[in-house]
């Protein structure tokens, strides 16, 4: 009766549909929990503090800090599934008559003449300790603990990489954000002026001061202006948002930034090819990962050898029973059980050539990933040498553009030049800008690919526990040690454990 009232209920369920309260109470507690122990922006916003506060409060950043700390909770989980099981049970039975058995003679067949025996209680309750081990569940719970461990080093592995995007983002967003403050007023100046011109124009025109031709002309070239200068309004507006959202600052909060000294070192160039493979084979999250789970693969191959063995058991058990039948109510037990799956030596082949594929898979992927470690590499040295010259170049063309933007203004003070000229040049001056901090911000990007390639970051320990104003100076310590342009020390090879 209870099963078959289970068995209704549990048909009798429906979808449930989050309600209105329920979201509302989810979005908040979750916007409480990304803003917990954030601390305030207190003034400008530097880069260093930028990068400091995307490590410490950014929710991709932290969600890949759980993932490495819930990989770490499964190896040491997995770590007790090599002990040996050690089980405690209390049971109770109960029938409603007793448990009455007649016998037979053995060798004539007949019927005993004795009446029927009563051997059990109509109800008893029973107790053991039981302690087993398995030779065969050892070995599987240890290689499985095996890879756990490499698993915890990977979850480790895609954490590096995580902060090394995060870093490079940070630092491309940060100088977009630069620009818009650069460019700011004179953007809103130039596109005011701009509409002033073209409603004087559209005027002349509807007046007919001049041939029509003329006026038209002159609002084709200032409606380009106009469209240019929108477009870099719109393409500079996100900025603010992204960074805020990196670093985790309220989205709607305006902040001002510190622009850093905008110059692009070189020192990474002069750096032999040799050396930066060196570390980018040693150091590289991408390849690590790779070696990592083909270590994996290795050790299912050892999981699934295991299969082919017999199982060998044995256990040792403390028992229990208020039975009054029992002369011996308590007692021990011991033993011992070999066991093996004869038809499993049917699959073991299928089973050993699934995992001697997994691990040639494995190798391969560790090859290719070295083959692809190596050609980011490259490119990623030739793009920041491409940026750099190309950041010299718009910086050129920046600081020509505004001194003609600034000769043009004069000559239209004493009525030399025409507004329509004026707005031209200071819209040329503020592409070129743009262009410039465009040119500054892809370079710092190509450094950040760079050193992502080599397998660089901020070397910080407990950065979740340390004060955001030493986090900030620890960062800026990283970012002064990058722009020198001097490798790292590689790790010390074991050579004794290498030839093992």
């Amino acid at each position: 009766m209870a099963v078959a009232l289970g068995l209704t209920g549990c048909a009798s369920l429906q979808p449930e549909a989050l309600k209105p309260a329920d979201i509302l109470a989810s979005t908040q507690a979750d916007k409480a929990v990304l803003n917990h122990n954030v601390e305030p922006l207190g003034s400008a916003l530097s880069l260093e503090e930028a990068i400091a506060r995307a490590i410490k409060y950014n929710a991709d950043r932290r969600l890949k800090a759980m993932e490495e700390a819930v990989a770490h909770g499964t190896f040491e989980a997995g770590n007790f599934d090599m002990l040996p099981k050690l089980v405690a049970s209390a049971g109770y039975r109960y029938r409603n008559n007793d448990l009455i058995s007649r016998s037979q003679d053995s060798v004539t067949g007949q019927p005993s003449l004795a009446n029927p025996y009563i051997s059990s209680s109509r109800e008893a309750l029973t107790t053991d300790l039981g302690f087993s081990w398995s030779l065969l569940d050892f070995g599987q719970s240890y290689y499985a603990a095996k890879q756990n461990a490499d698993r915890v080093l990977v979850a480790t592995e895609r954490r590096r990489k995580a902060l090394h995007n995060l870093i490079q983002d940070v630092r491309t967003a940060y100088w977009r954000v630069v620009a818009a403050e650069k460019l700011g007023g004179s953007l809103r100046s130039t596109l005011q002026d701009a509409e002033g011109a073209l409603k004087n124009s559209r005027q002349a025109e509807a007046e007919q001061i001049r041939p029509p031709l003329e006026p038209l002309r002159y609002q084709r070239q200032l409606l380009e202006n106009i469209r240019l200068l929108e477009v870099i309004e719109q393409e500079l507006s996100t900025a603010r948002v992204e960074l805020a959202s990196l670093t985790n600052l309220p989205l709607s909060q305006p902040f001002k930034i510190v622009e850093p000294v905008s110059a692009v070192q070189s020192a990474w160039l002069n750096v032999p090819v040799e050396n930066m493979e060196a570390h980018a084979l040693m150091l590289n999250p991408d390849l690590r990962e790779s070696m990592y789970n083909a270590r994996i693969a290795q050790q299912e191959t050892r999981r699934a050898l295991l299969r082919l063995f017999p199982g060998i058991s044995f256990n040792y058990a403390l028992k229990n029973s208020n039975d009054s039948f029992l002369i011996n109510q308590s007692w021990n037990e011991a033993g011992a059980q070999i066991s093996f799956n004869l038809l499993g030596l049917l699959a073991a082949p299928a089973q050993m050539r699934l995992a001697d594929a997994g691990v040639a898979l494995a190798d391969q992927k560790r090859i290719s990933t070295q083959m692809a470690v190596l050609t980011q590499l490259h490119i990623a040295r030739l793009q920041y040498a491409n940026a750099s010259r190309q950041f010299e170049r718009a910086d050129a063309i920046a600081d020509v553009d505004t001194r003609i933007a600034e000769h043009i203004v004069n000559q239209e003070k004493a009525e030399k030049q025409t507004k329509l000229e004026r707005v031209s040049q200071q819209t040329a001056s503020i592409l070129s800008v743009l262009r410039r901090y465009q040119a500054l911000s892809n370079a710092q990007a190509a450094a950040s690919r760079l050193q992502a390639t080599l397998g660089l970051e901020p070397l910080i320990e407990g950065s979740d526990r340390m004060p955001l104003k030493d986090l900030s100076a620890a960062v800026a310590q990283s970012l002064q040690s990058w722009e020198a342009g001097k490798l790292p020390p590689l790790p010390e090879a074991d050579t004794a454990s290498a030839k093992e």
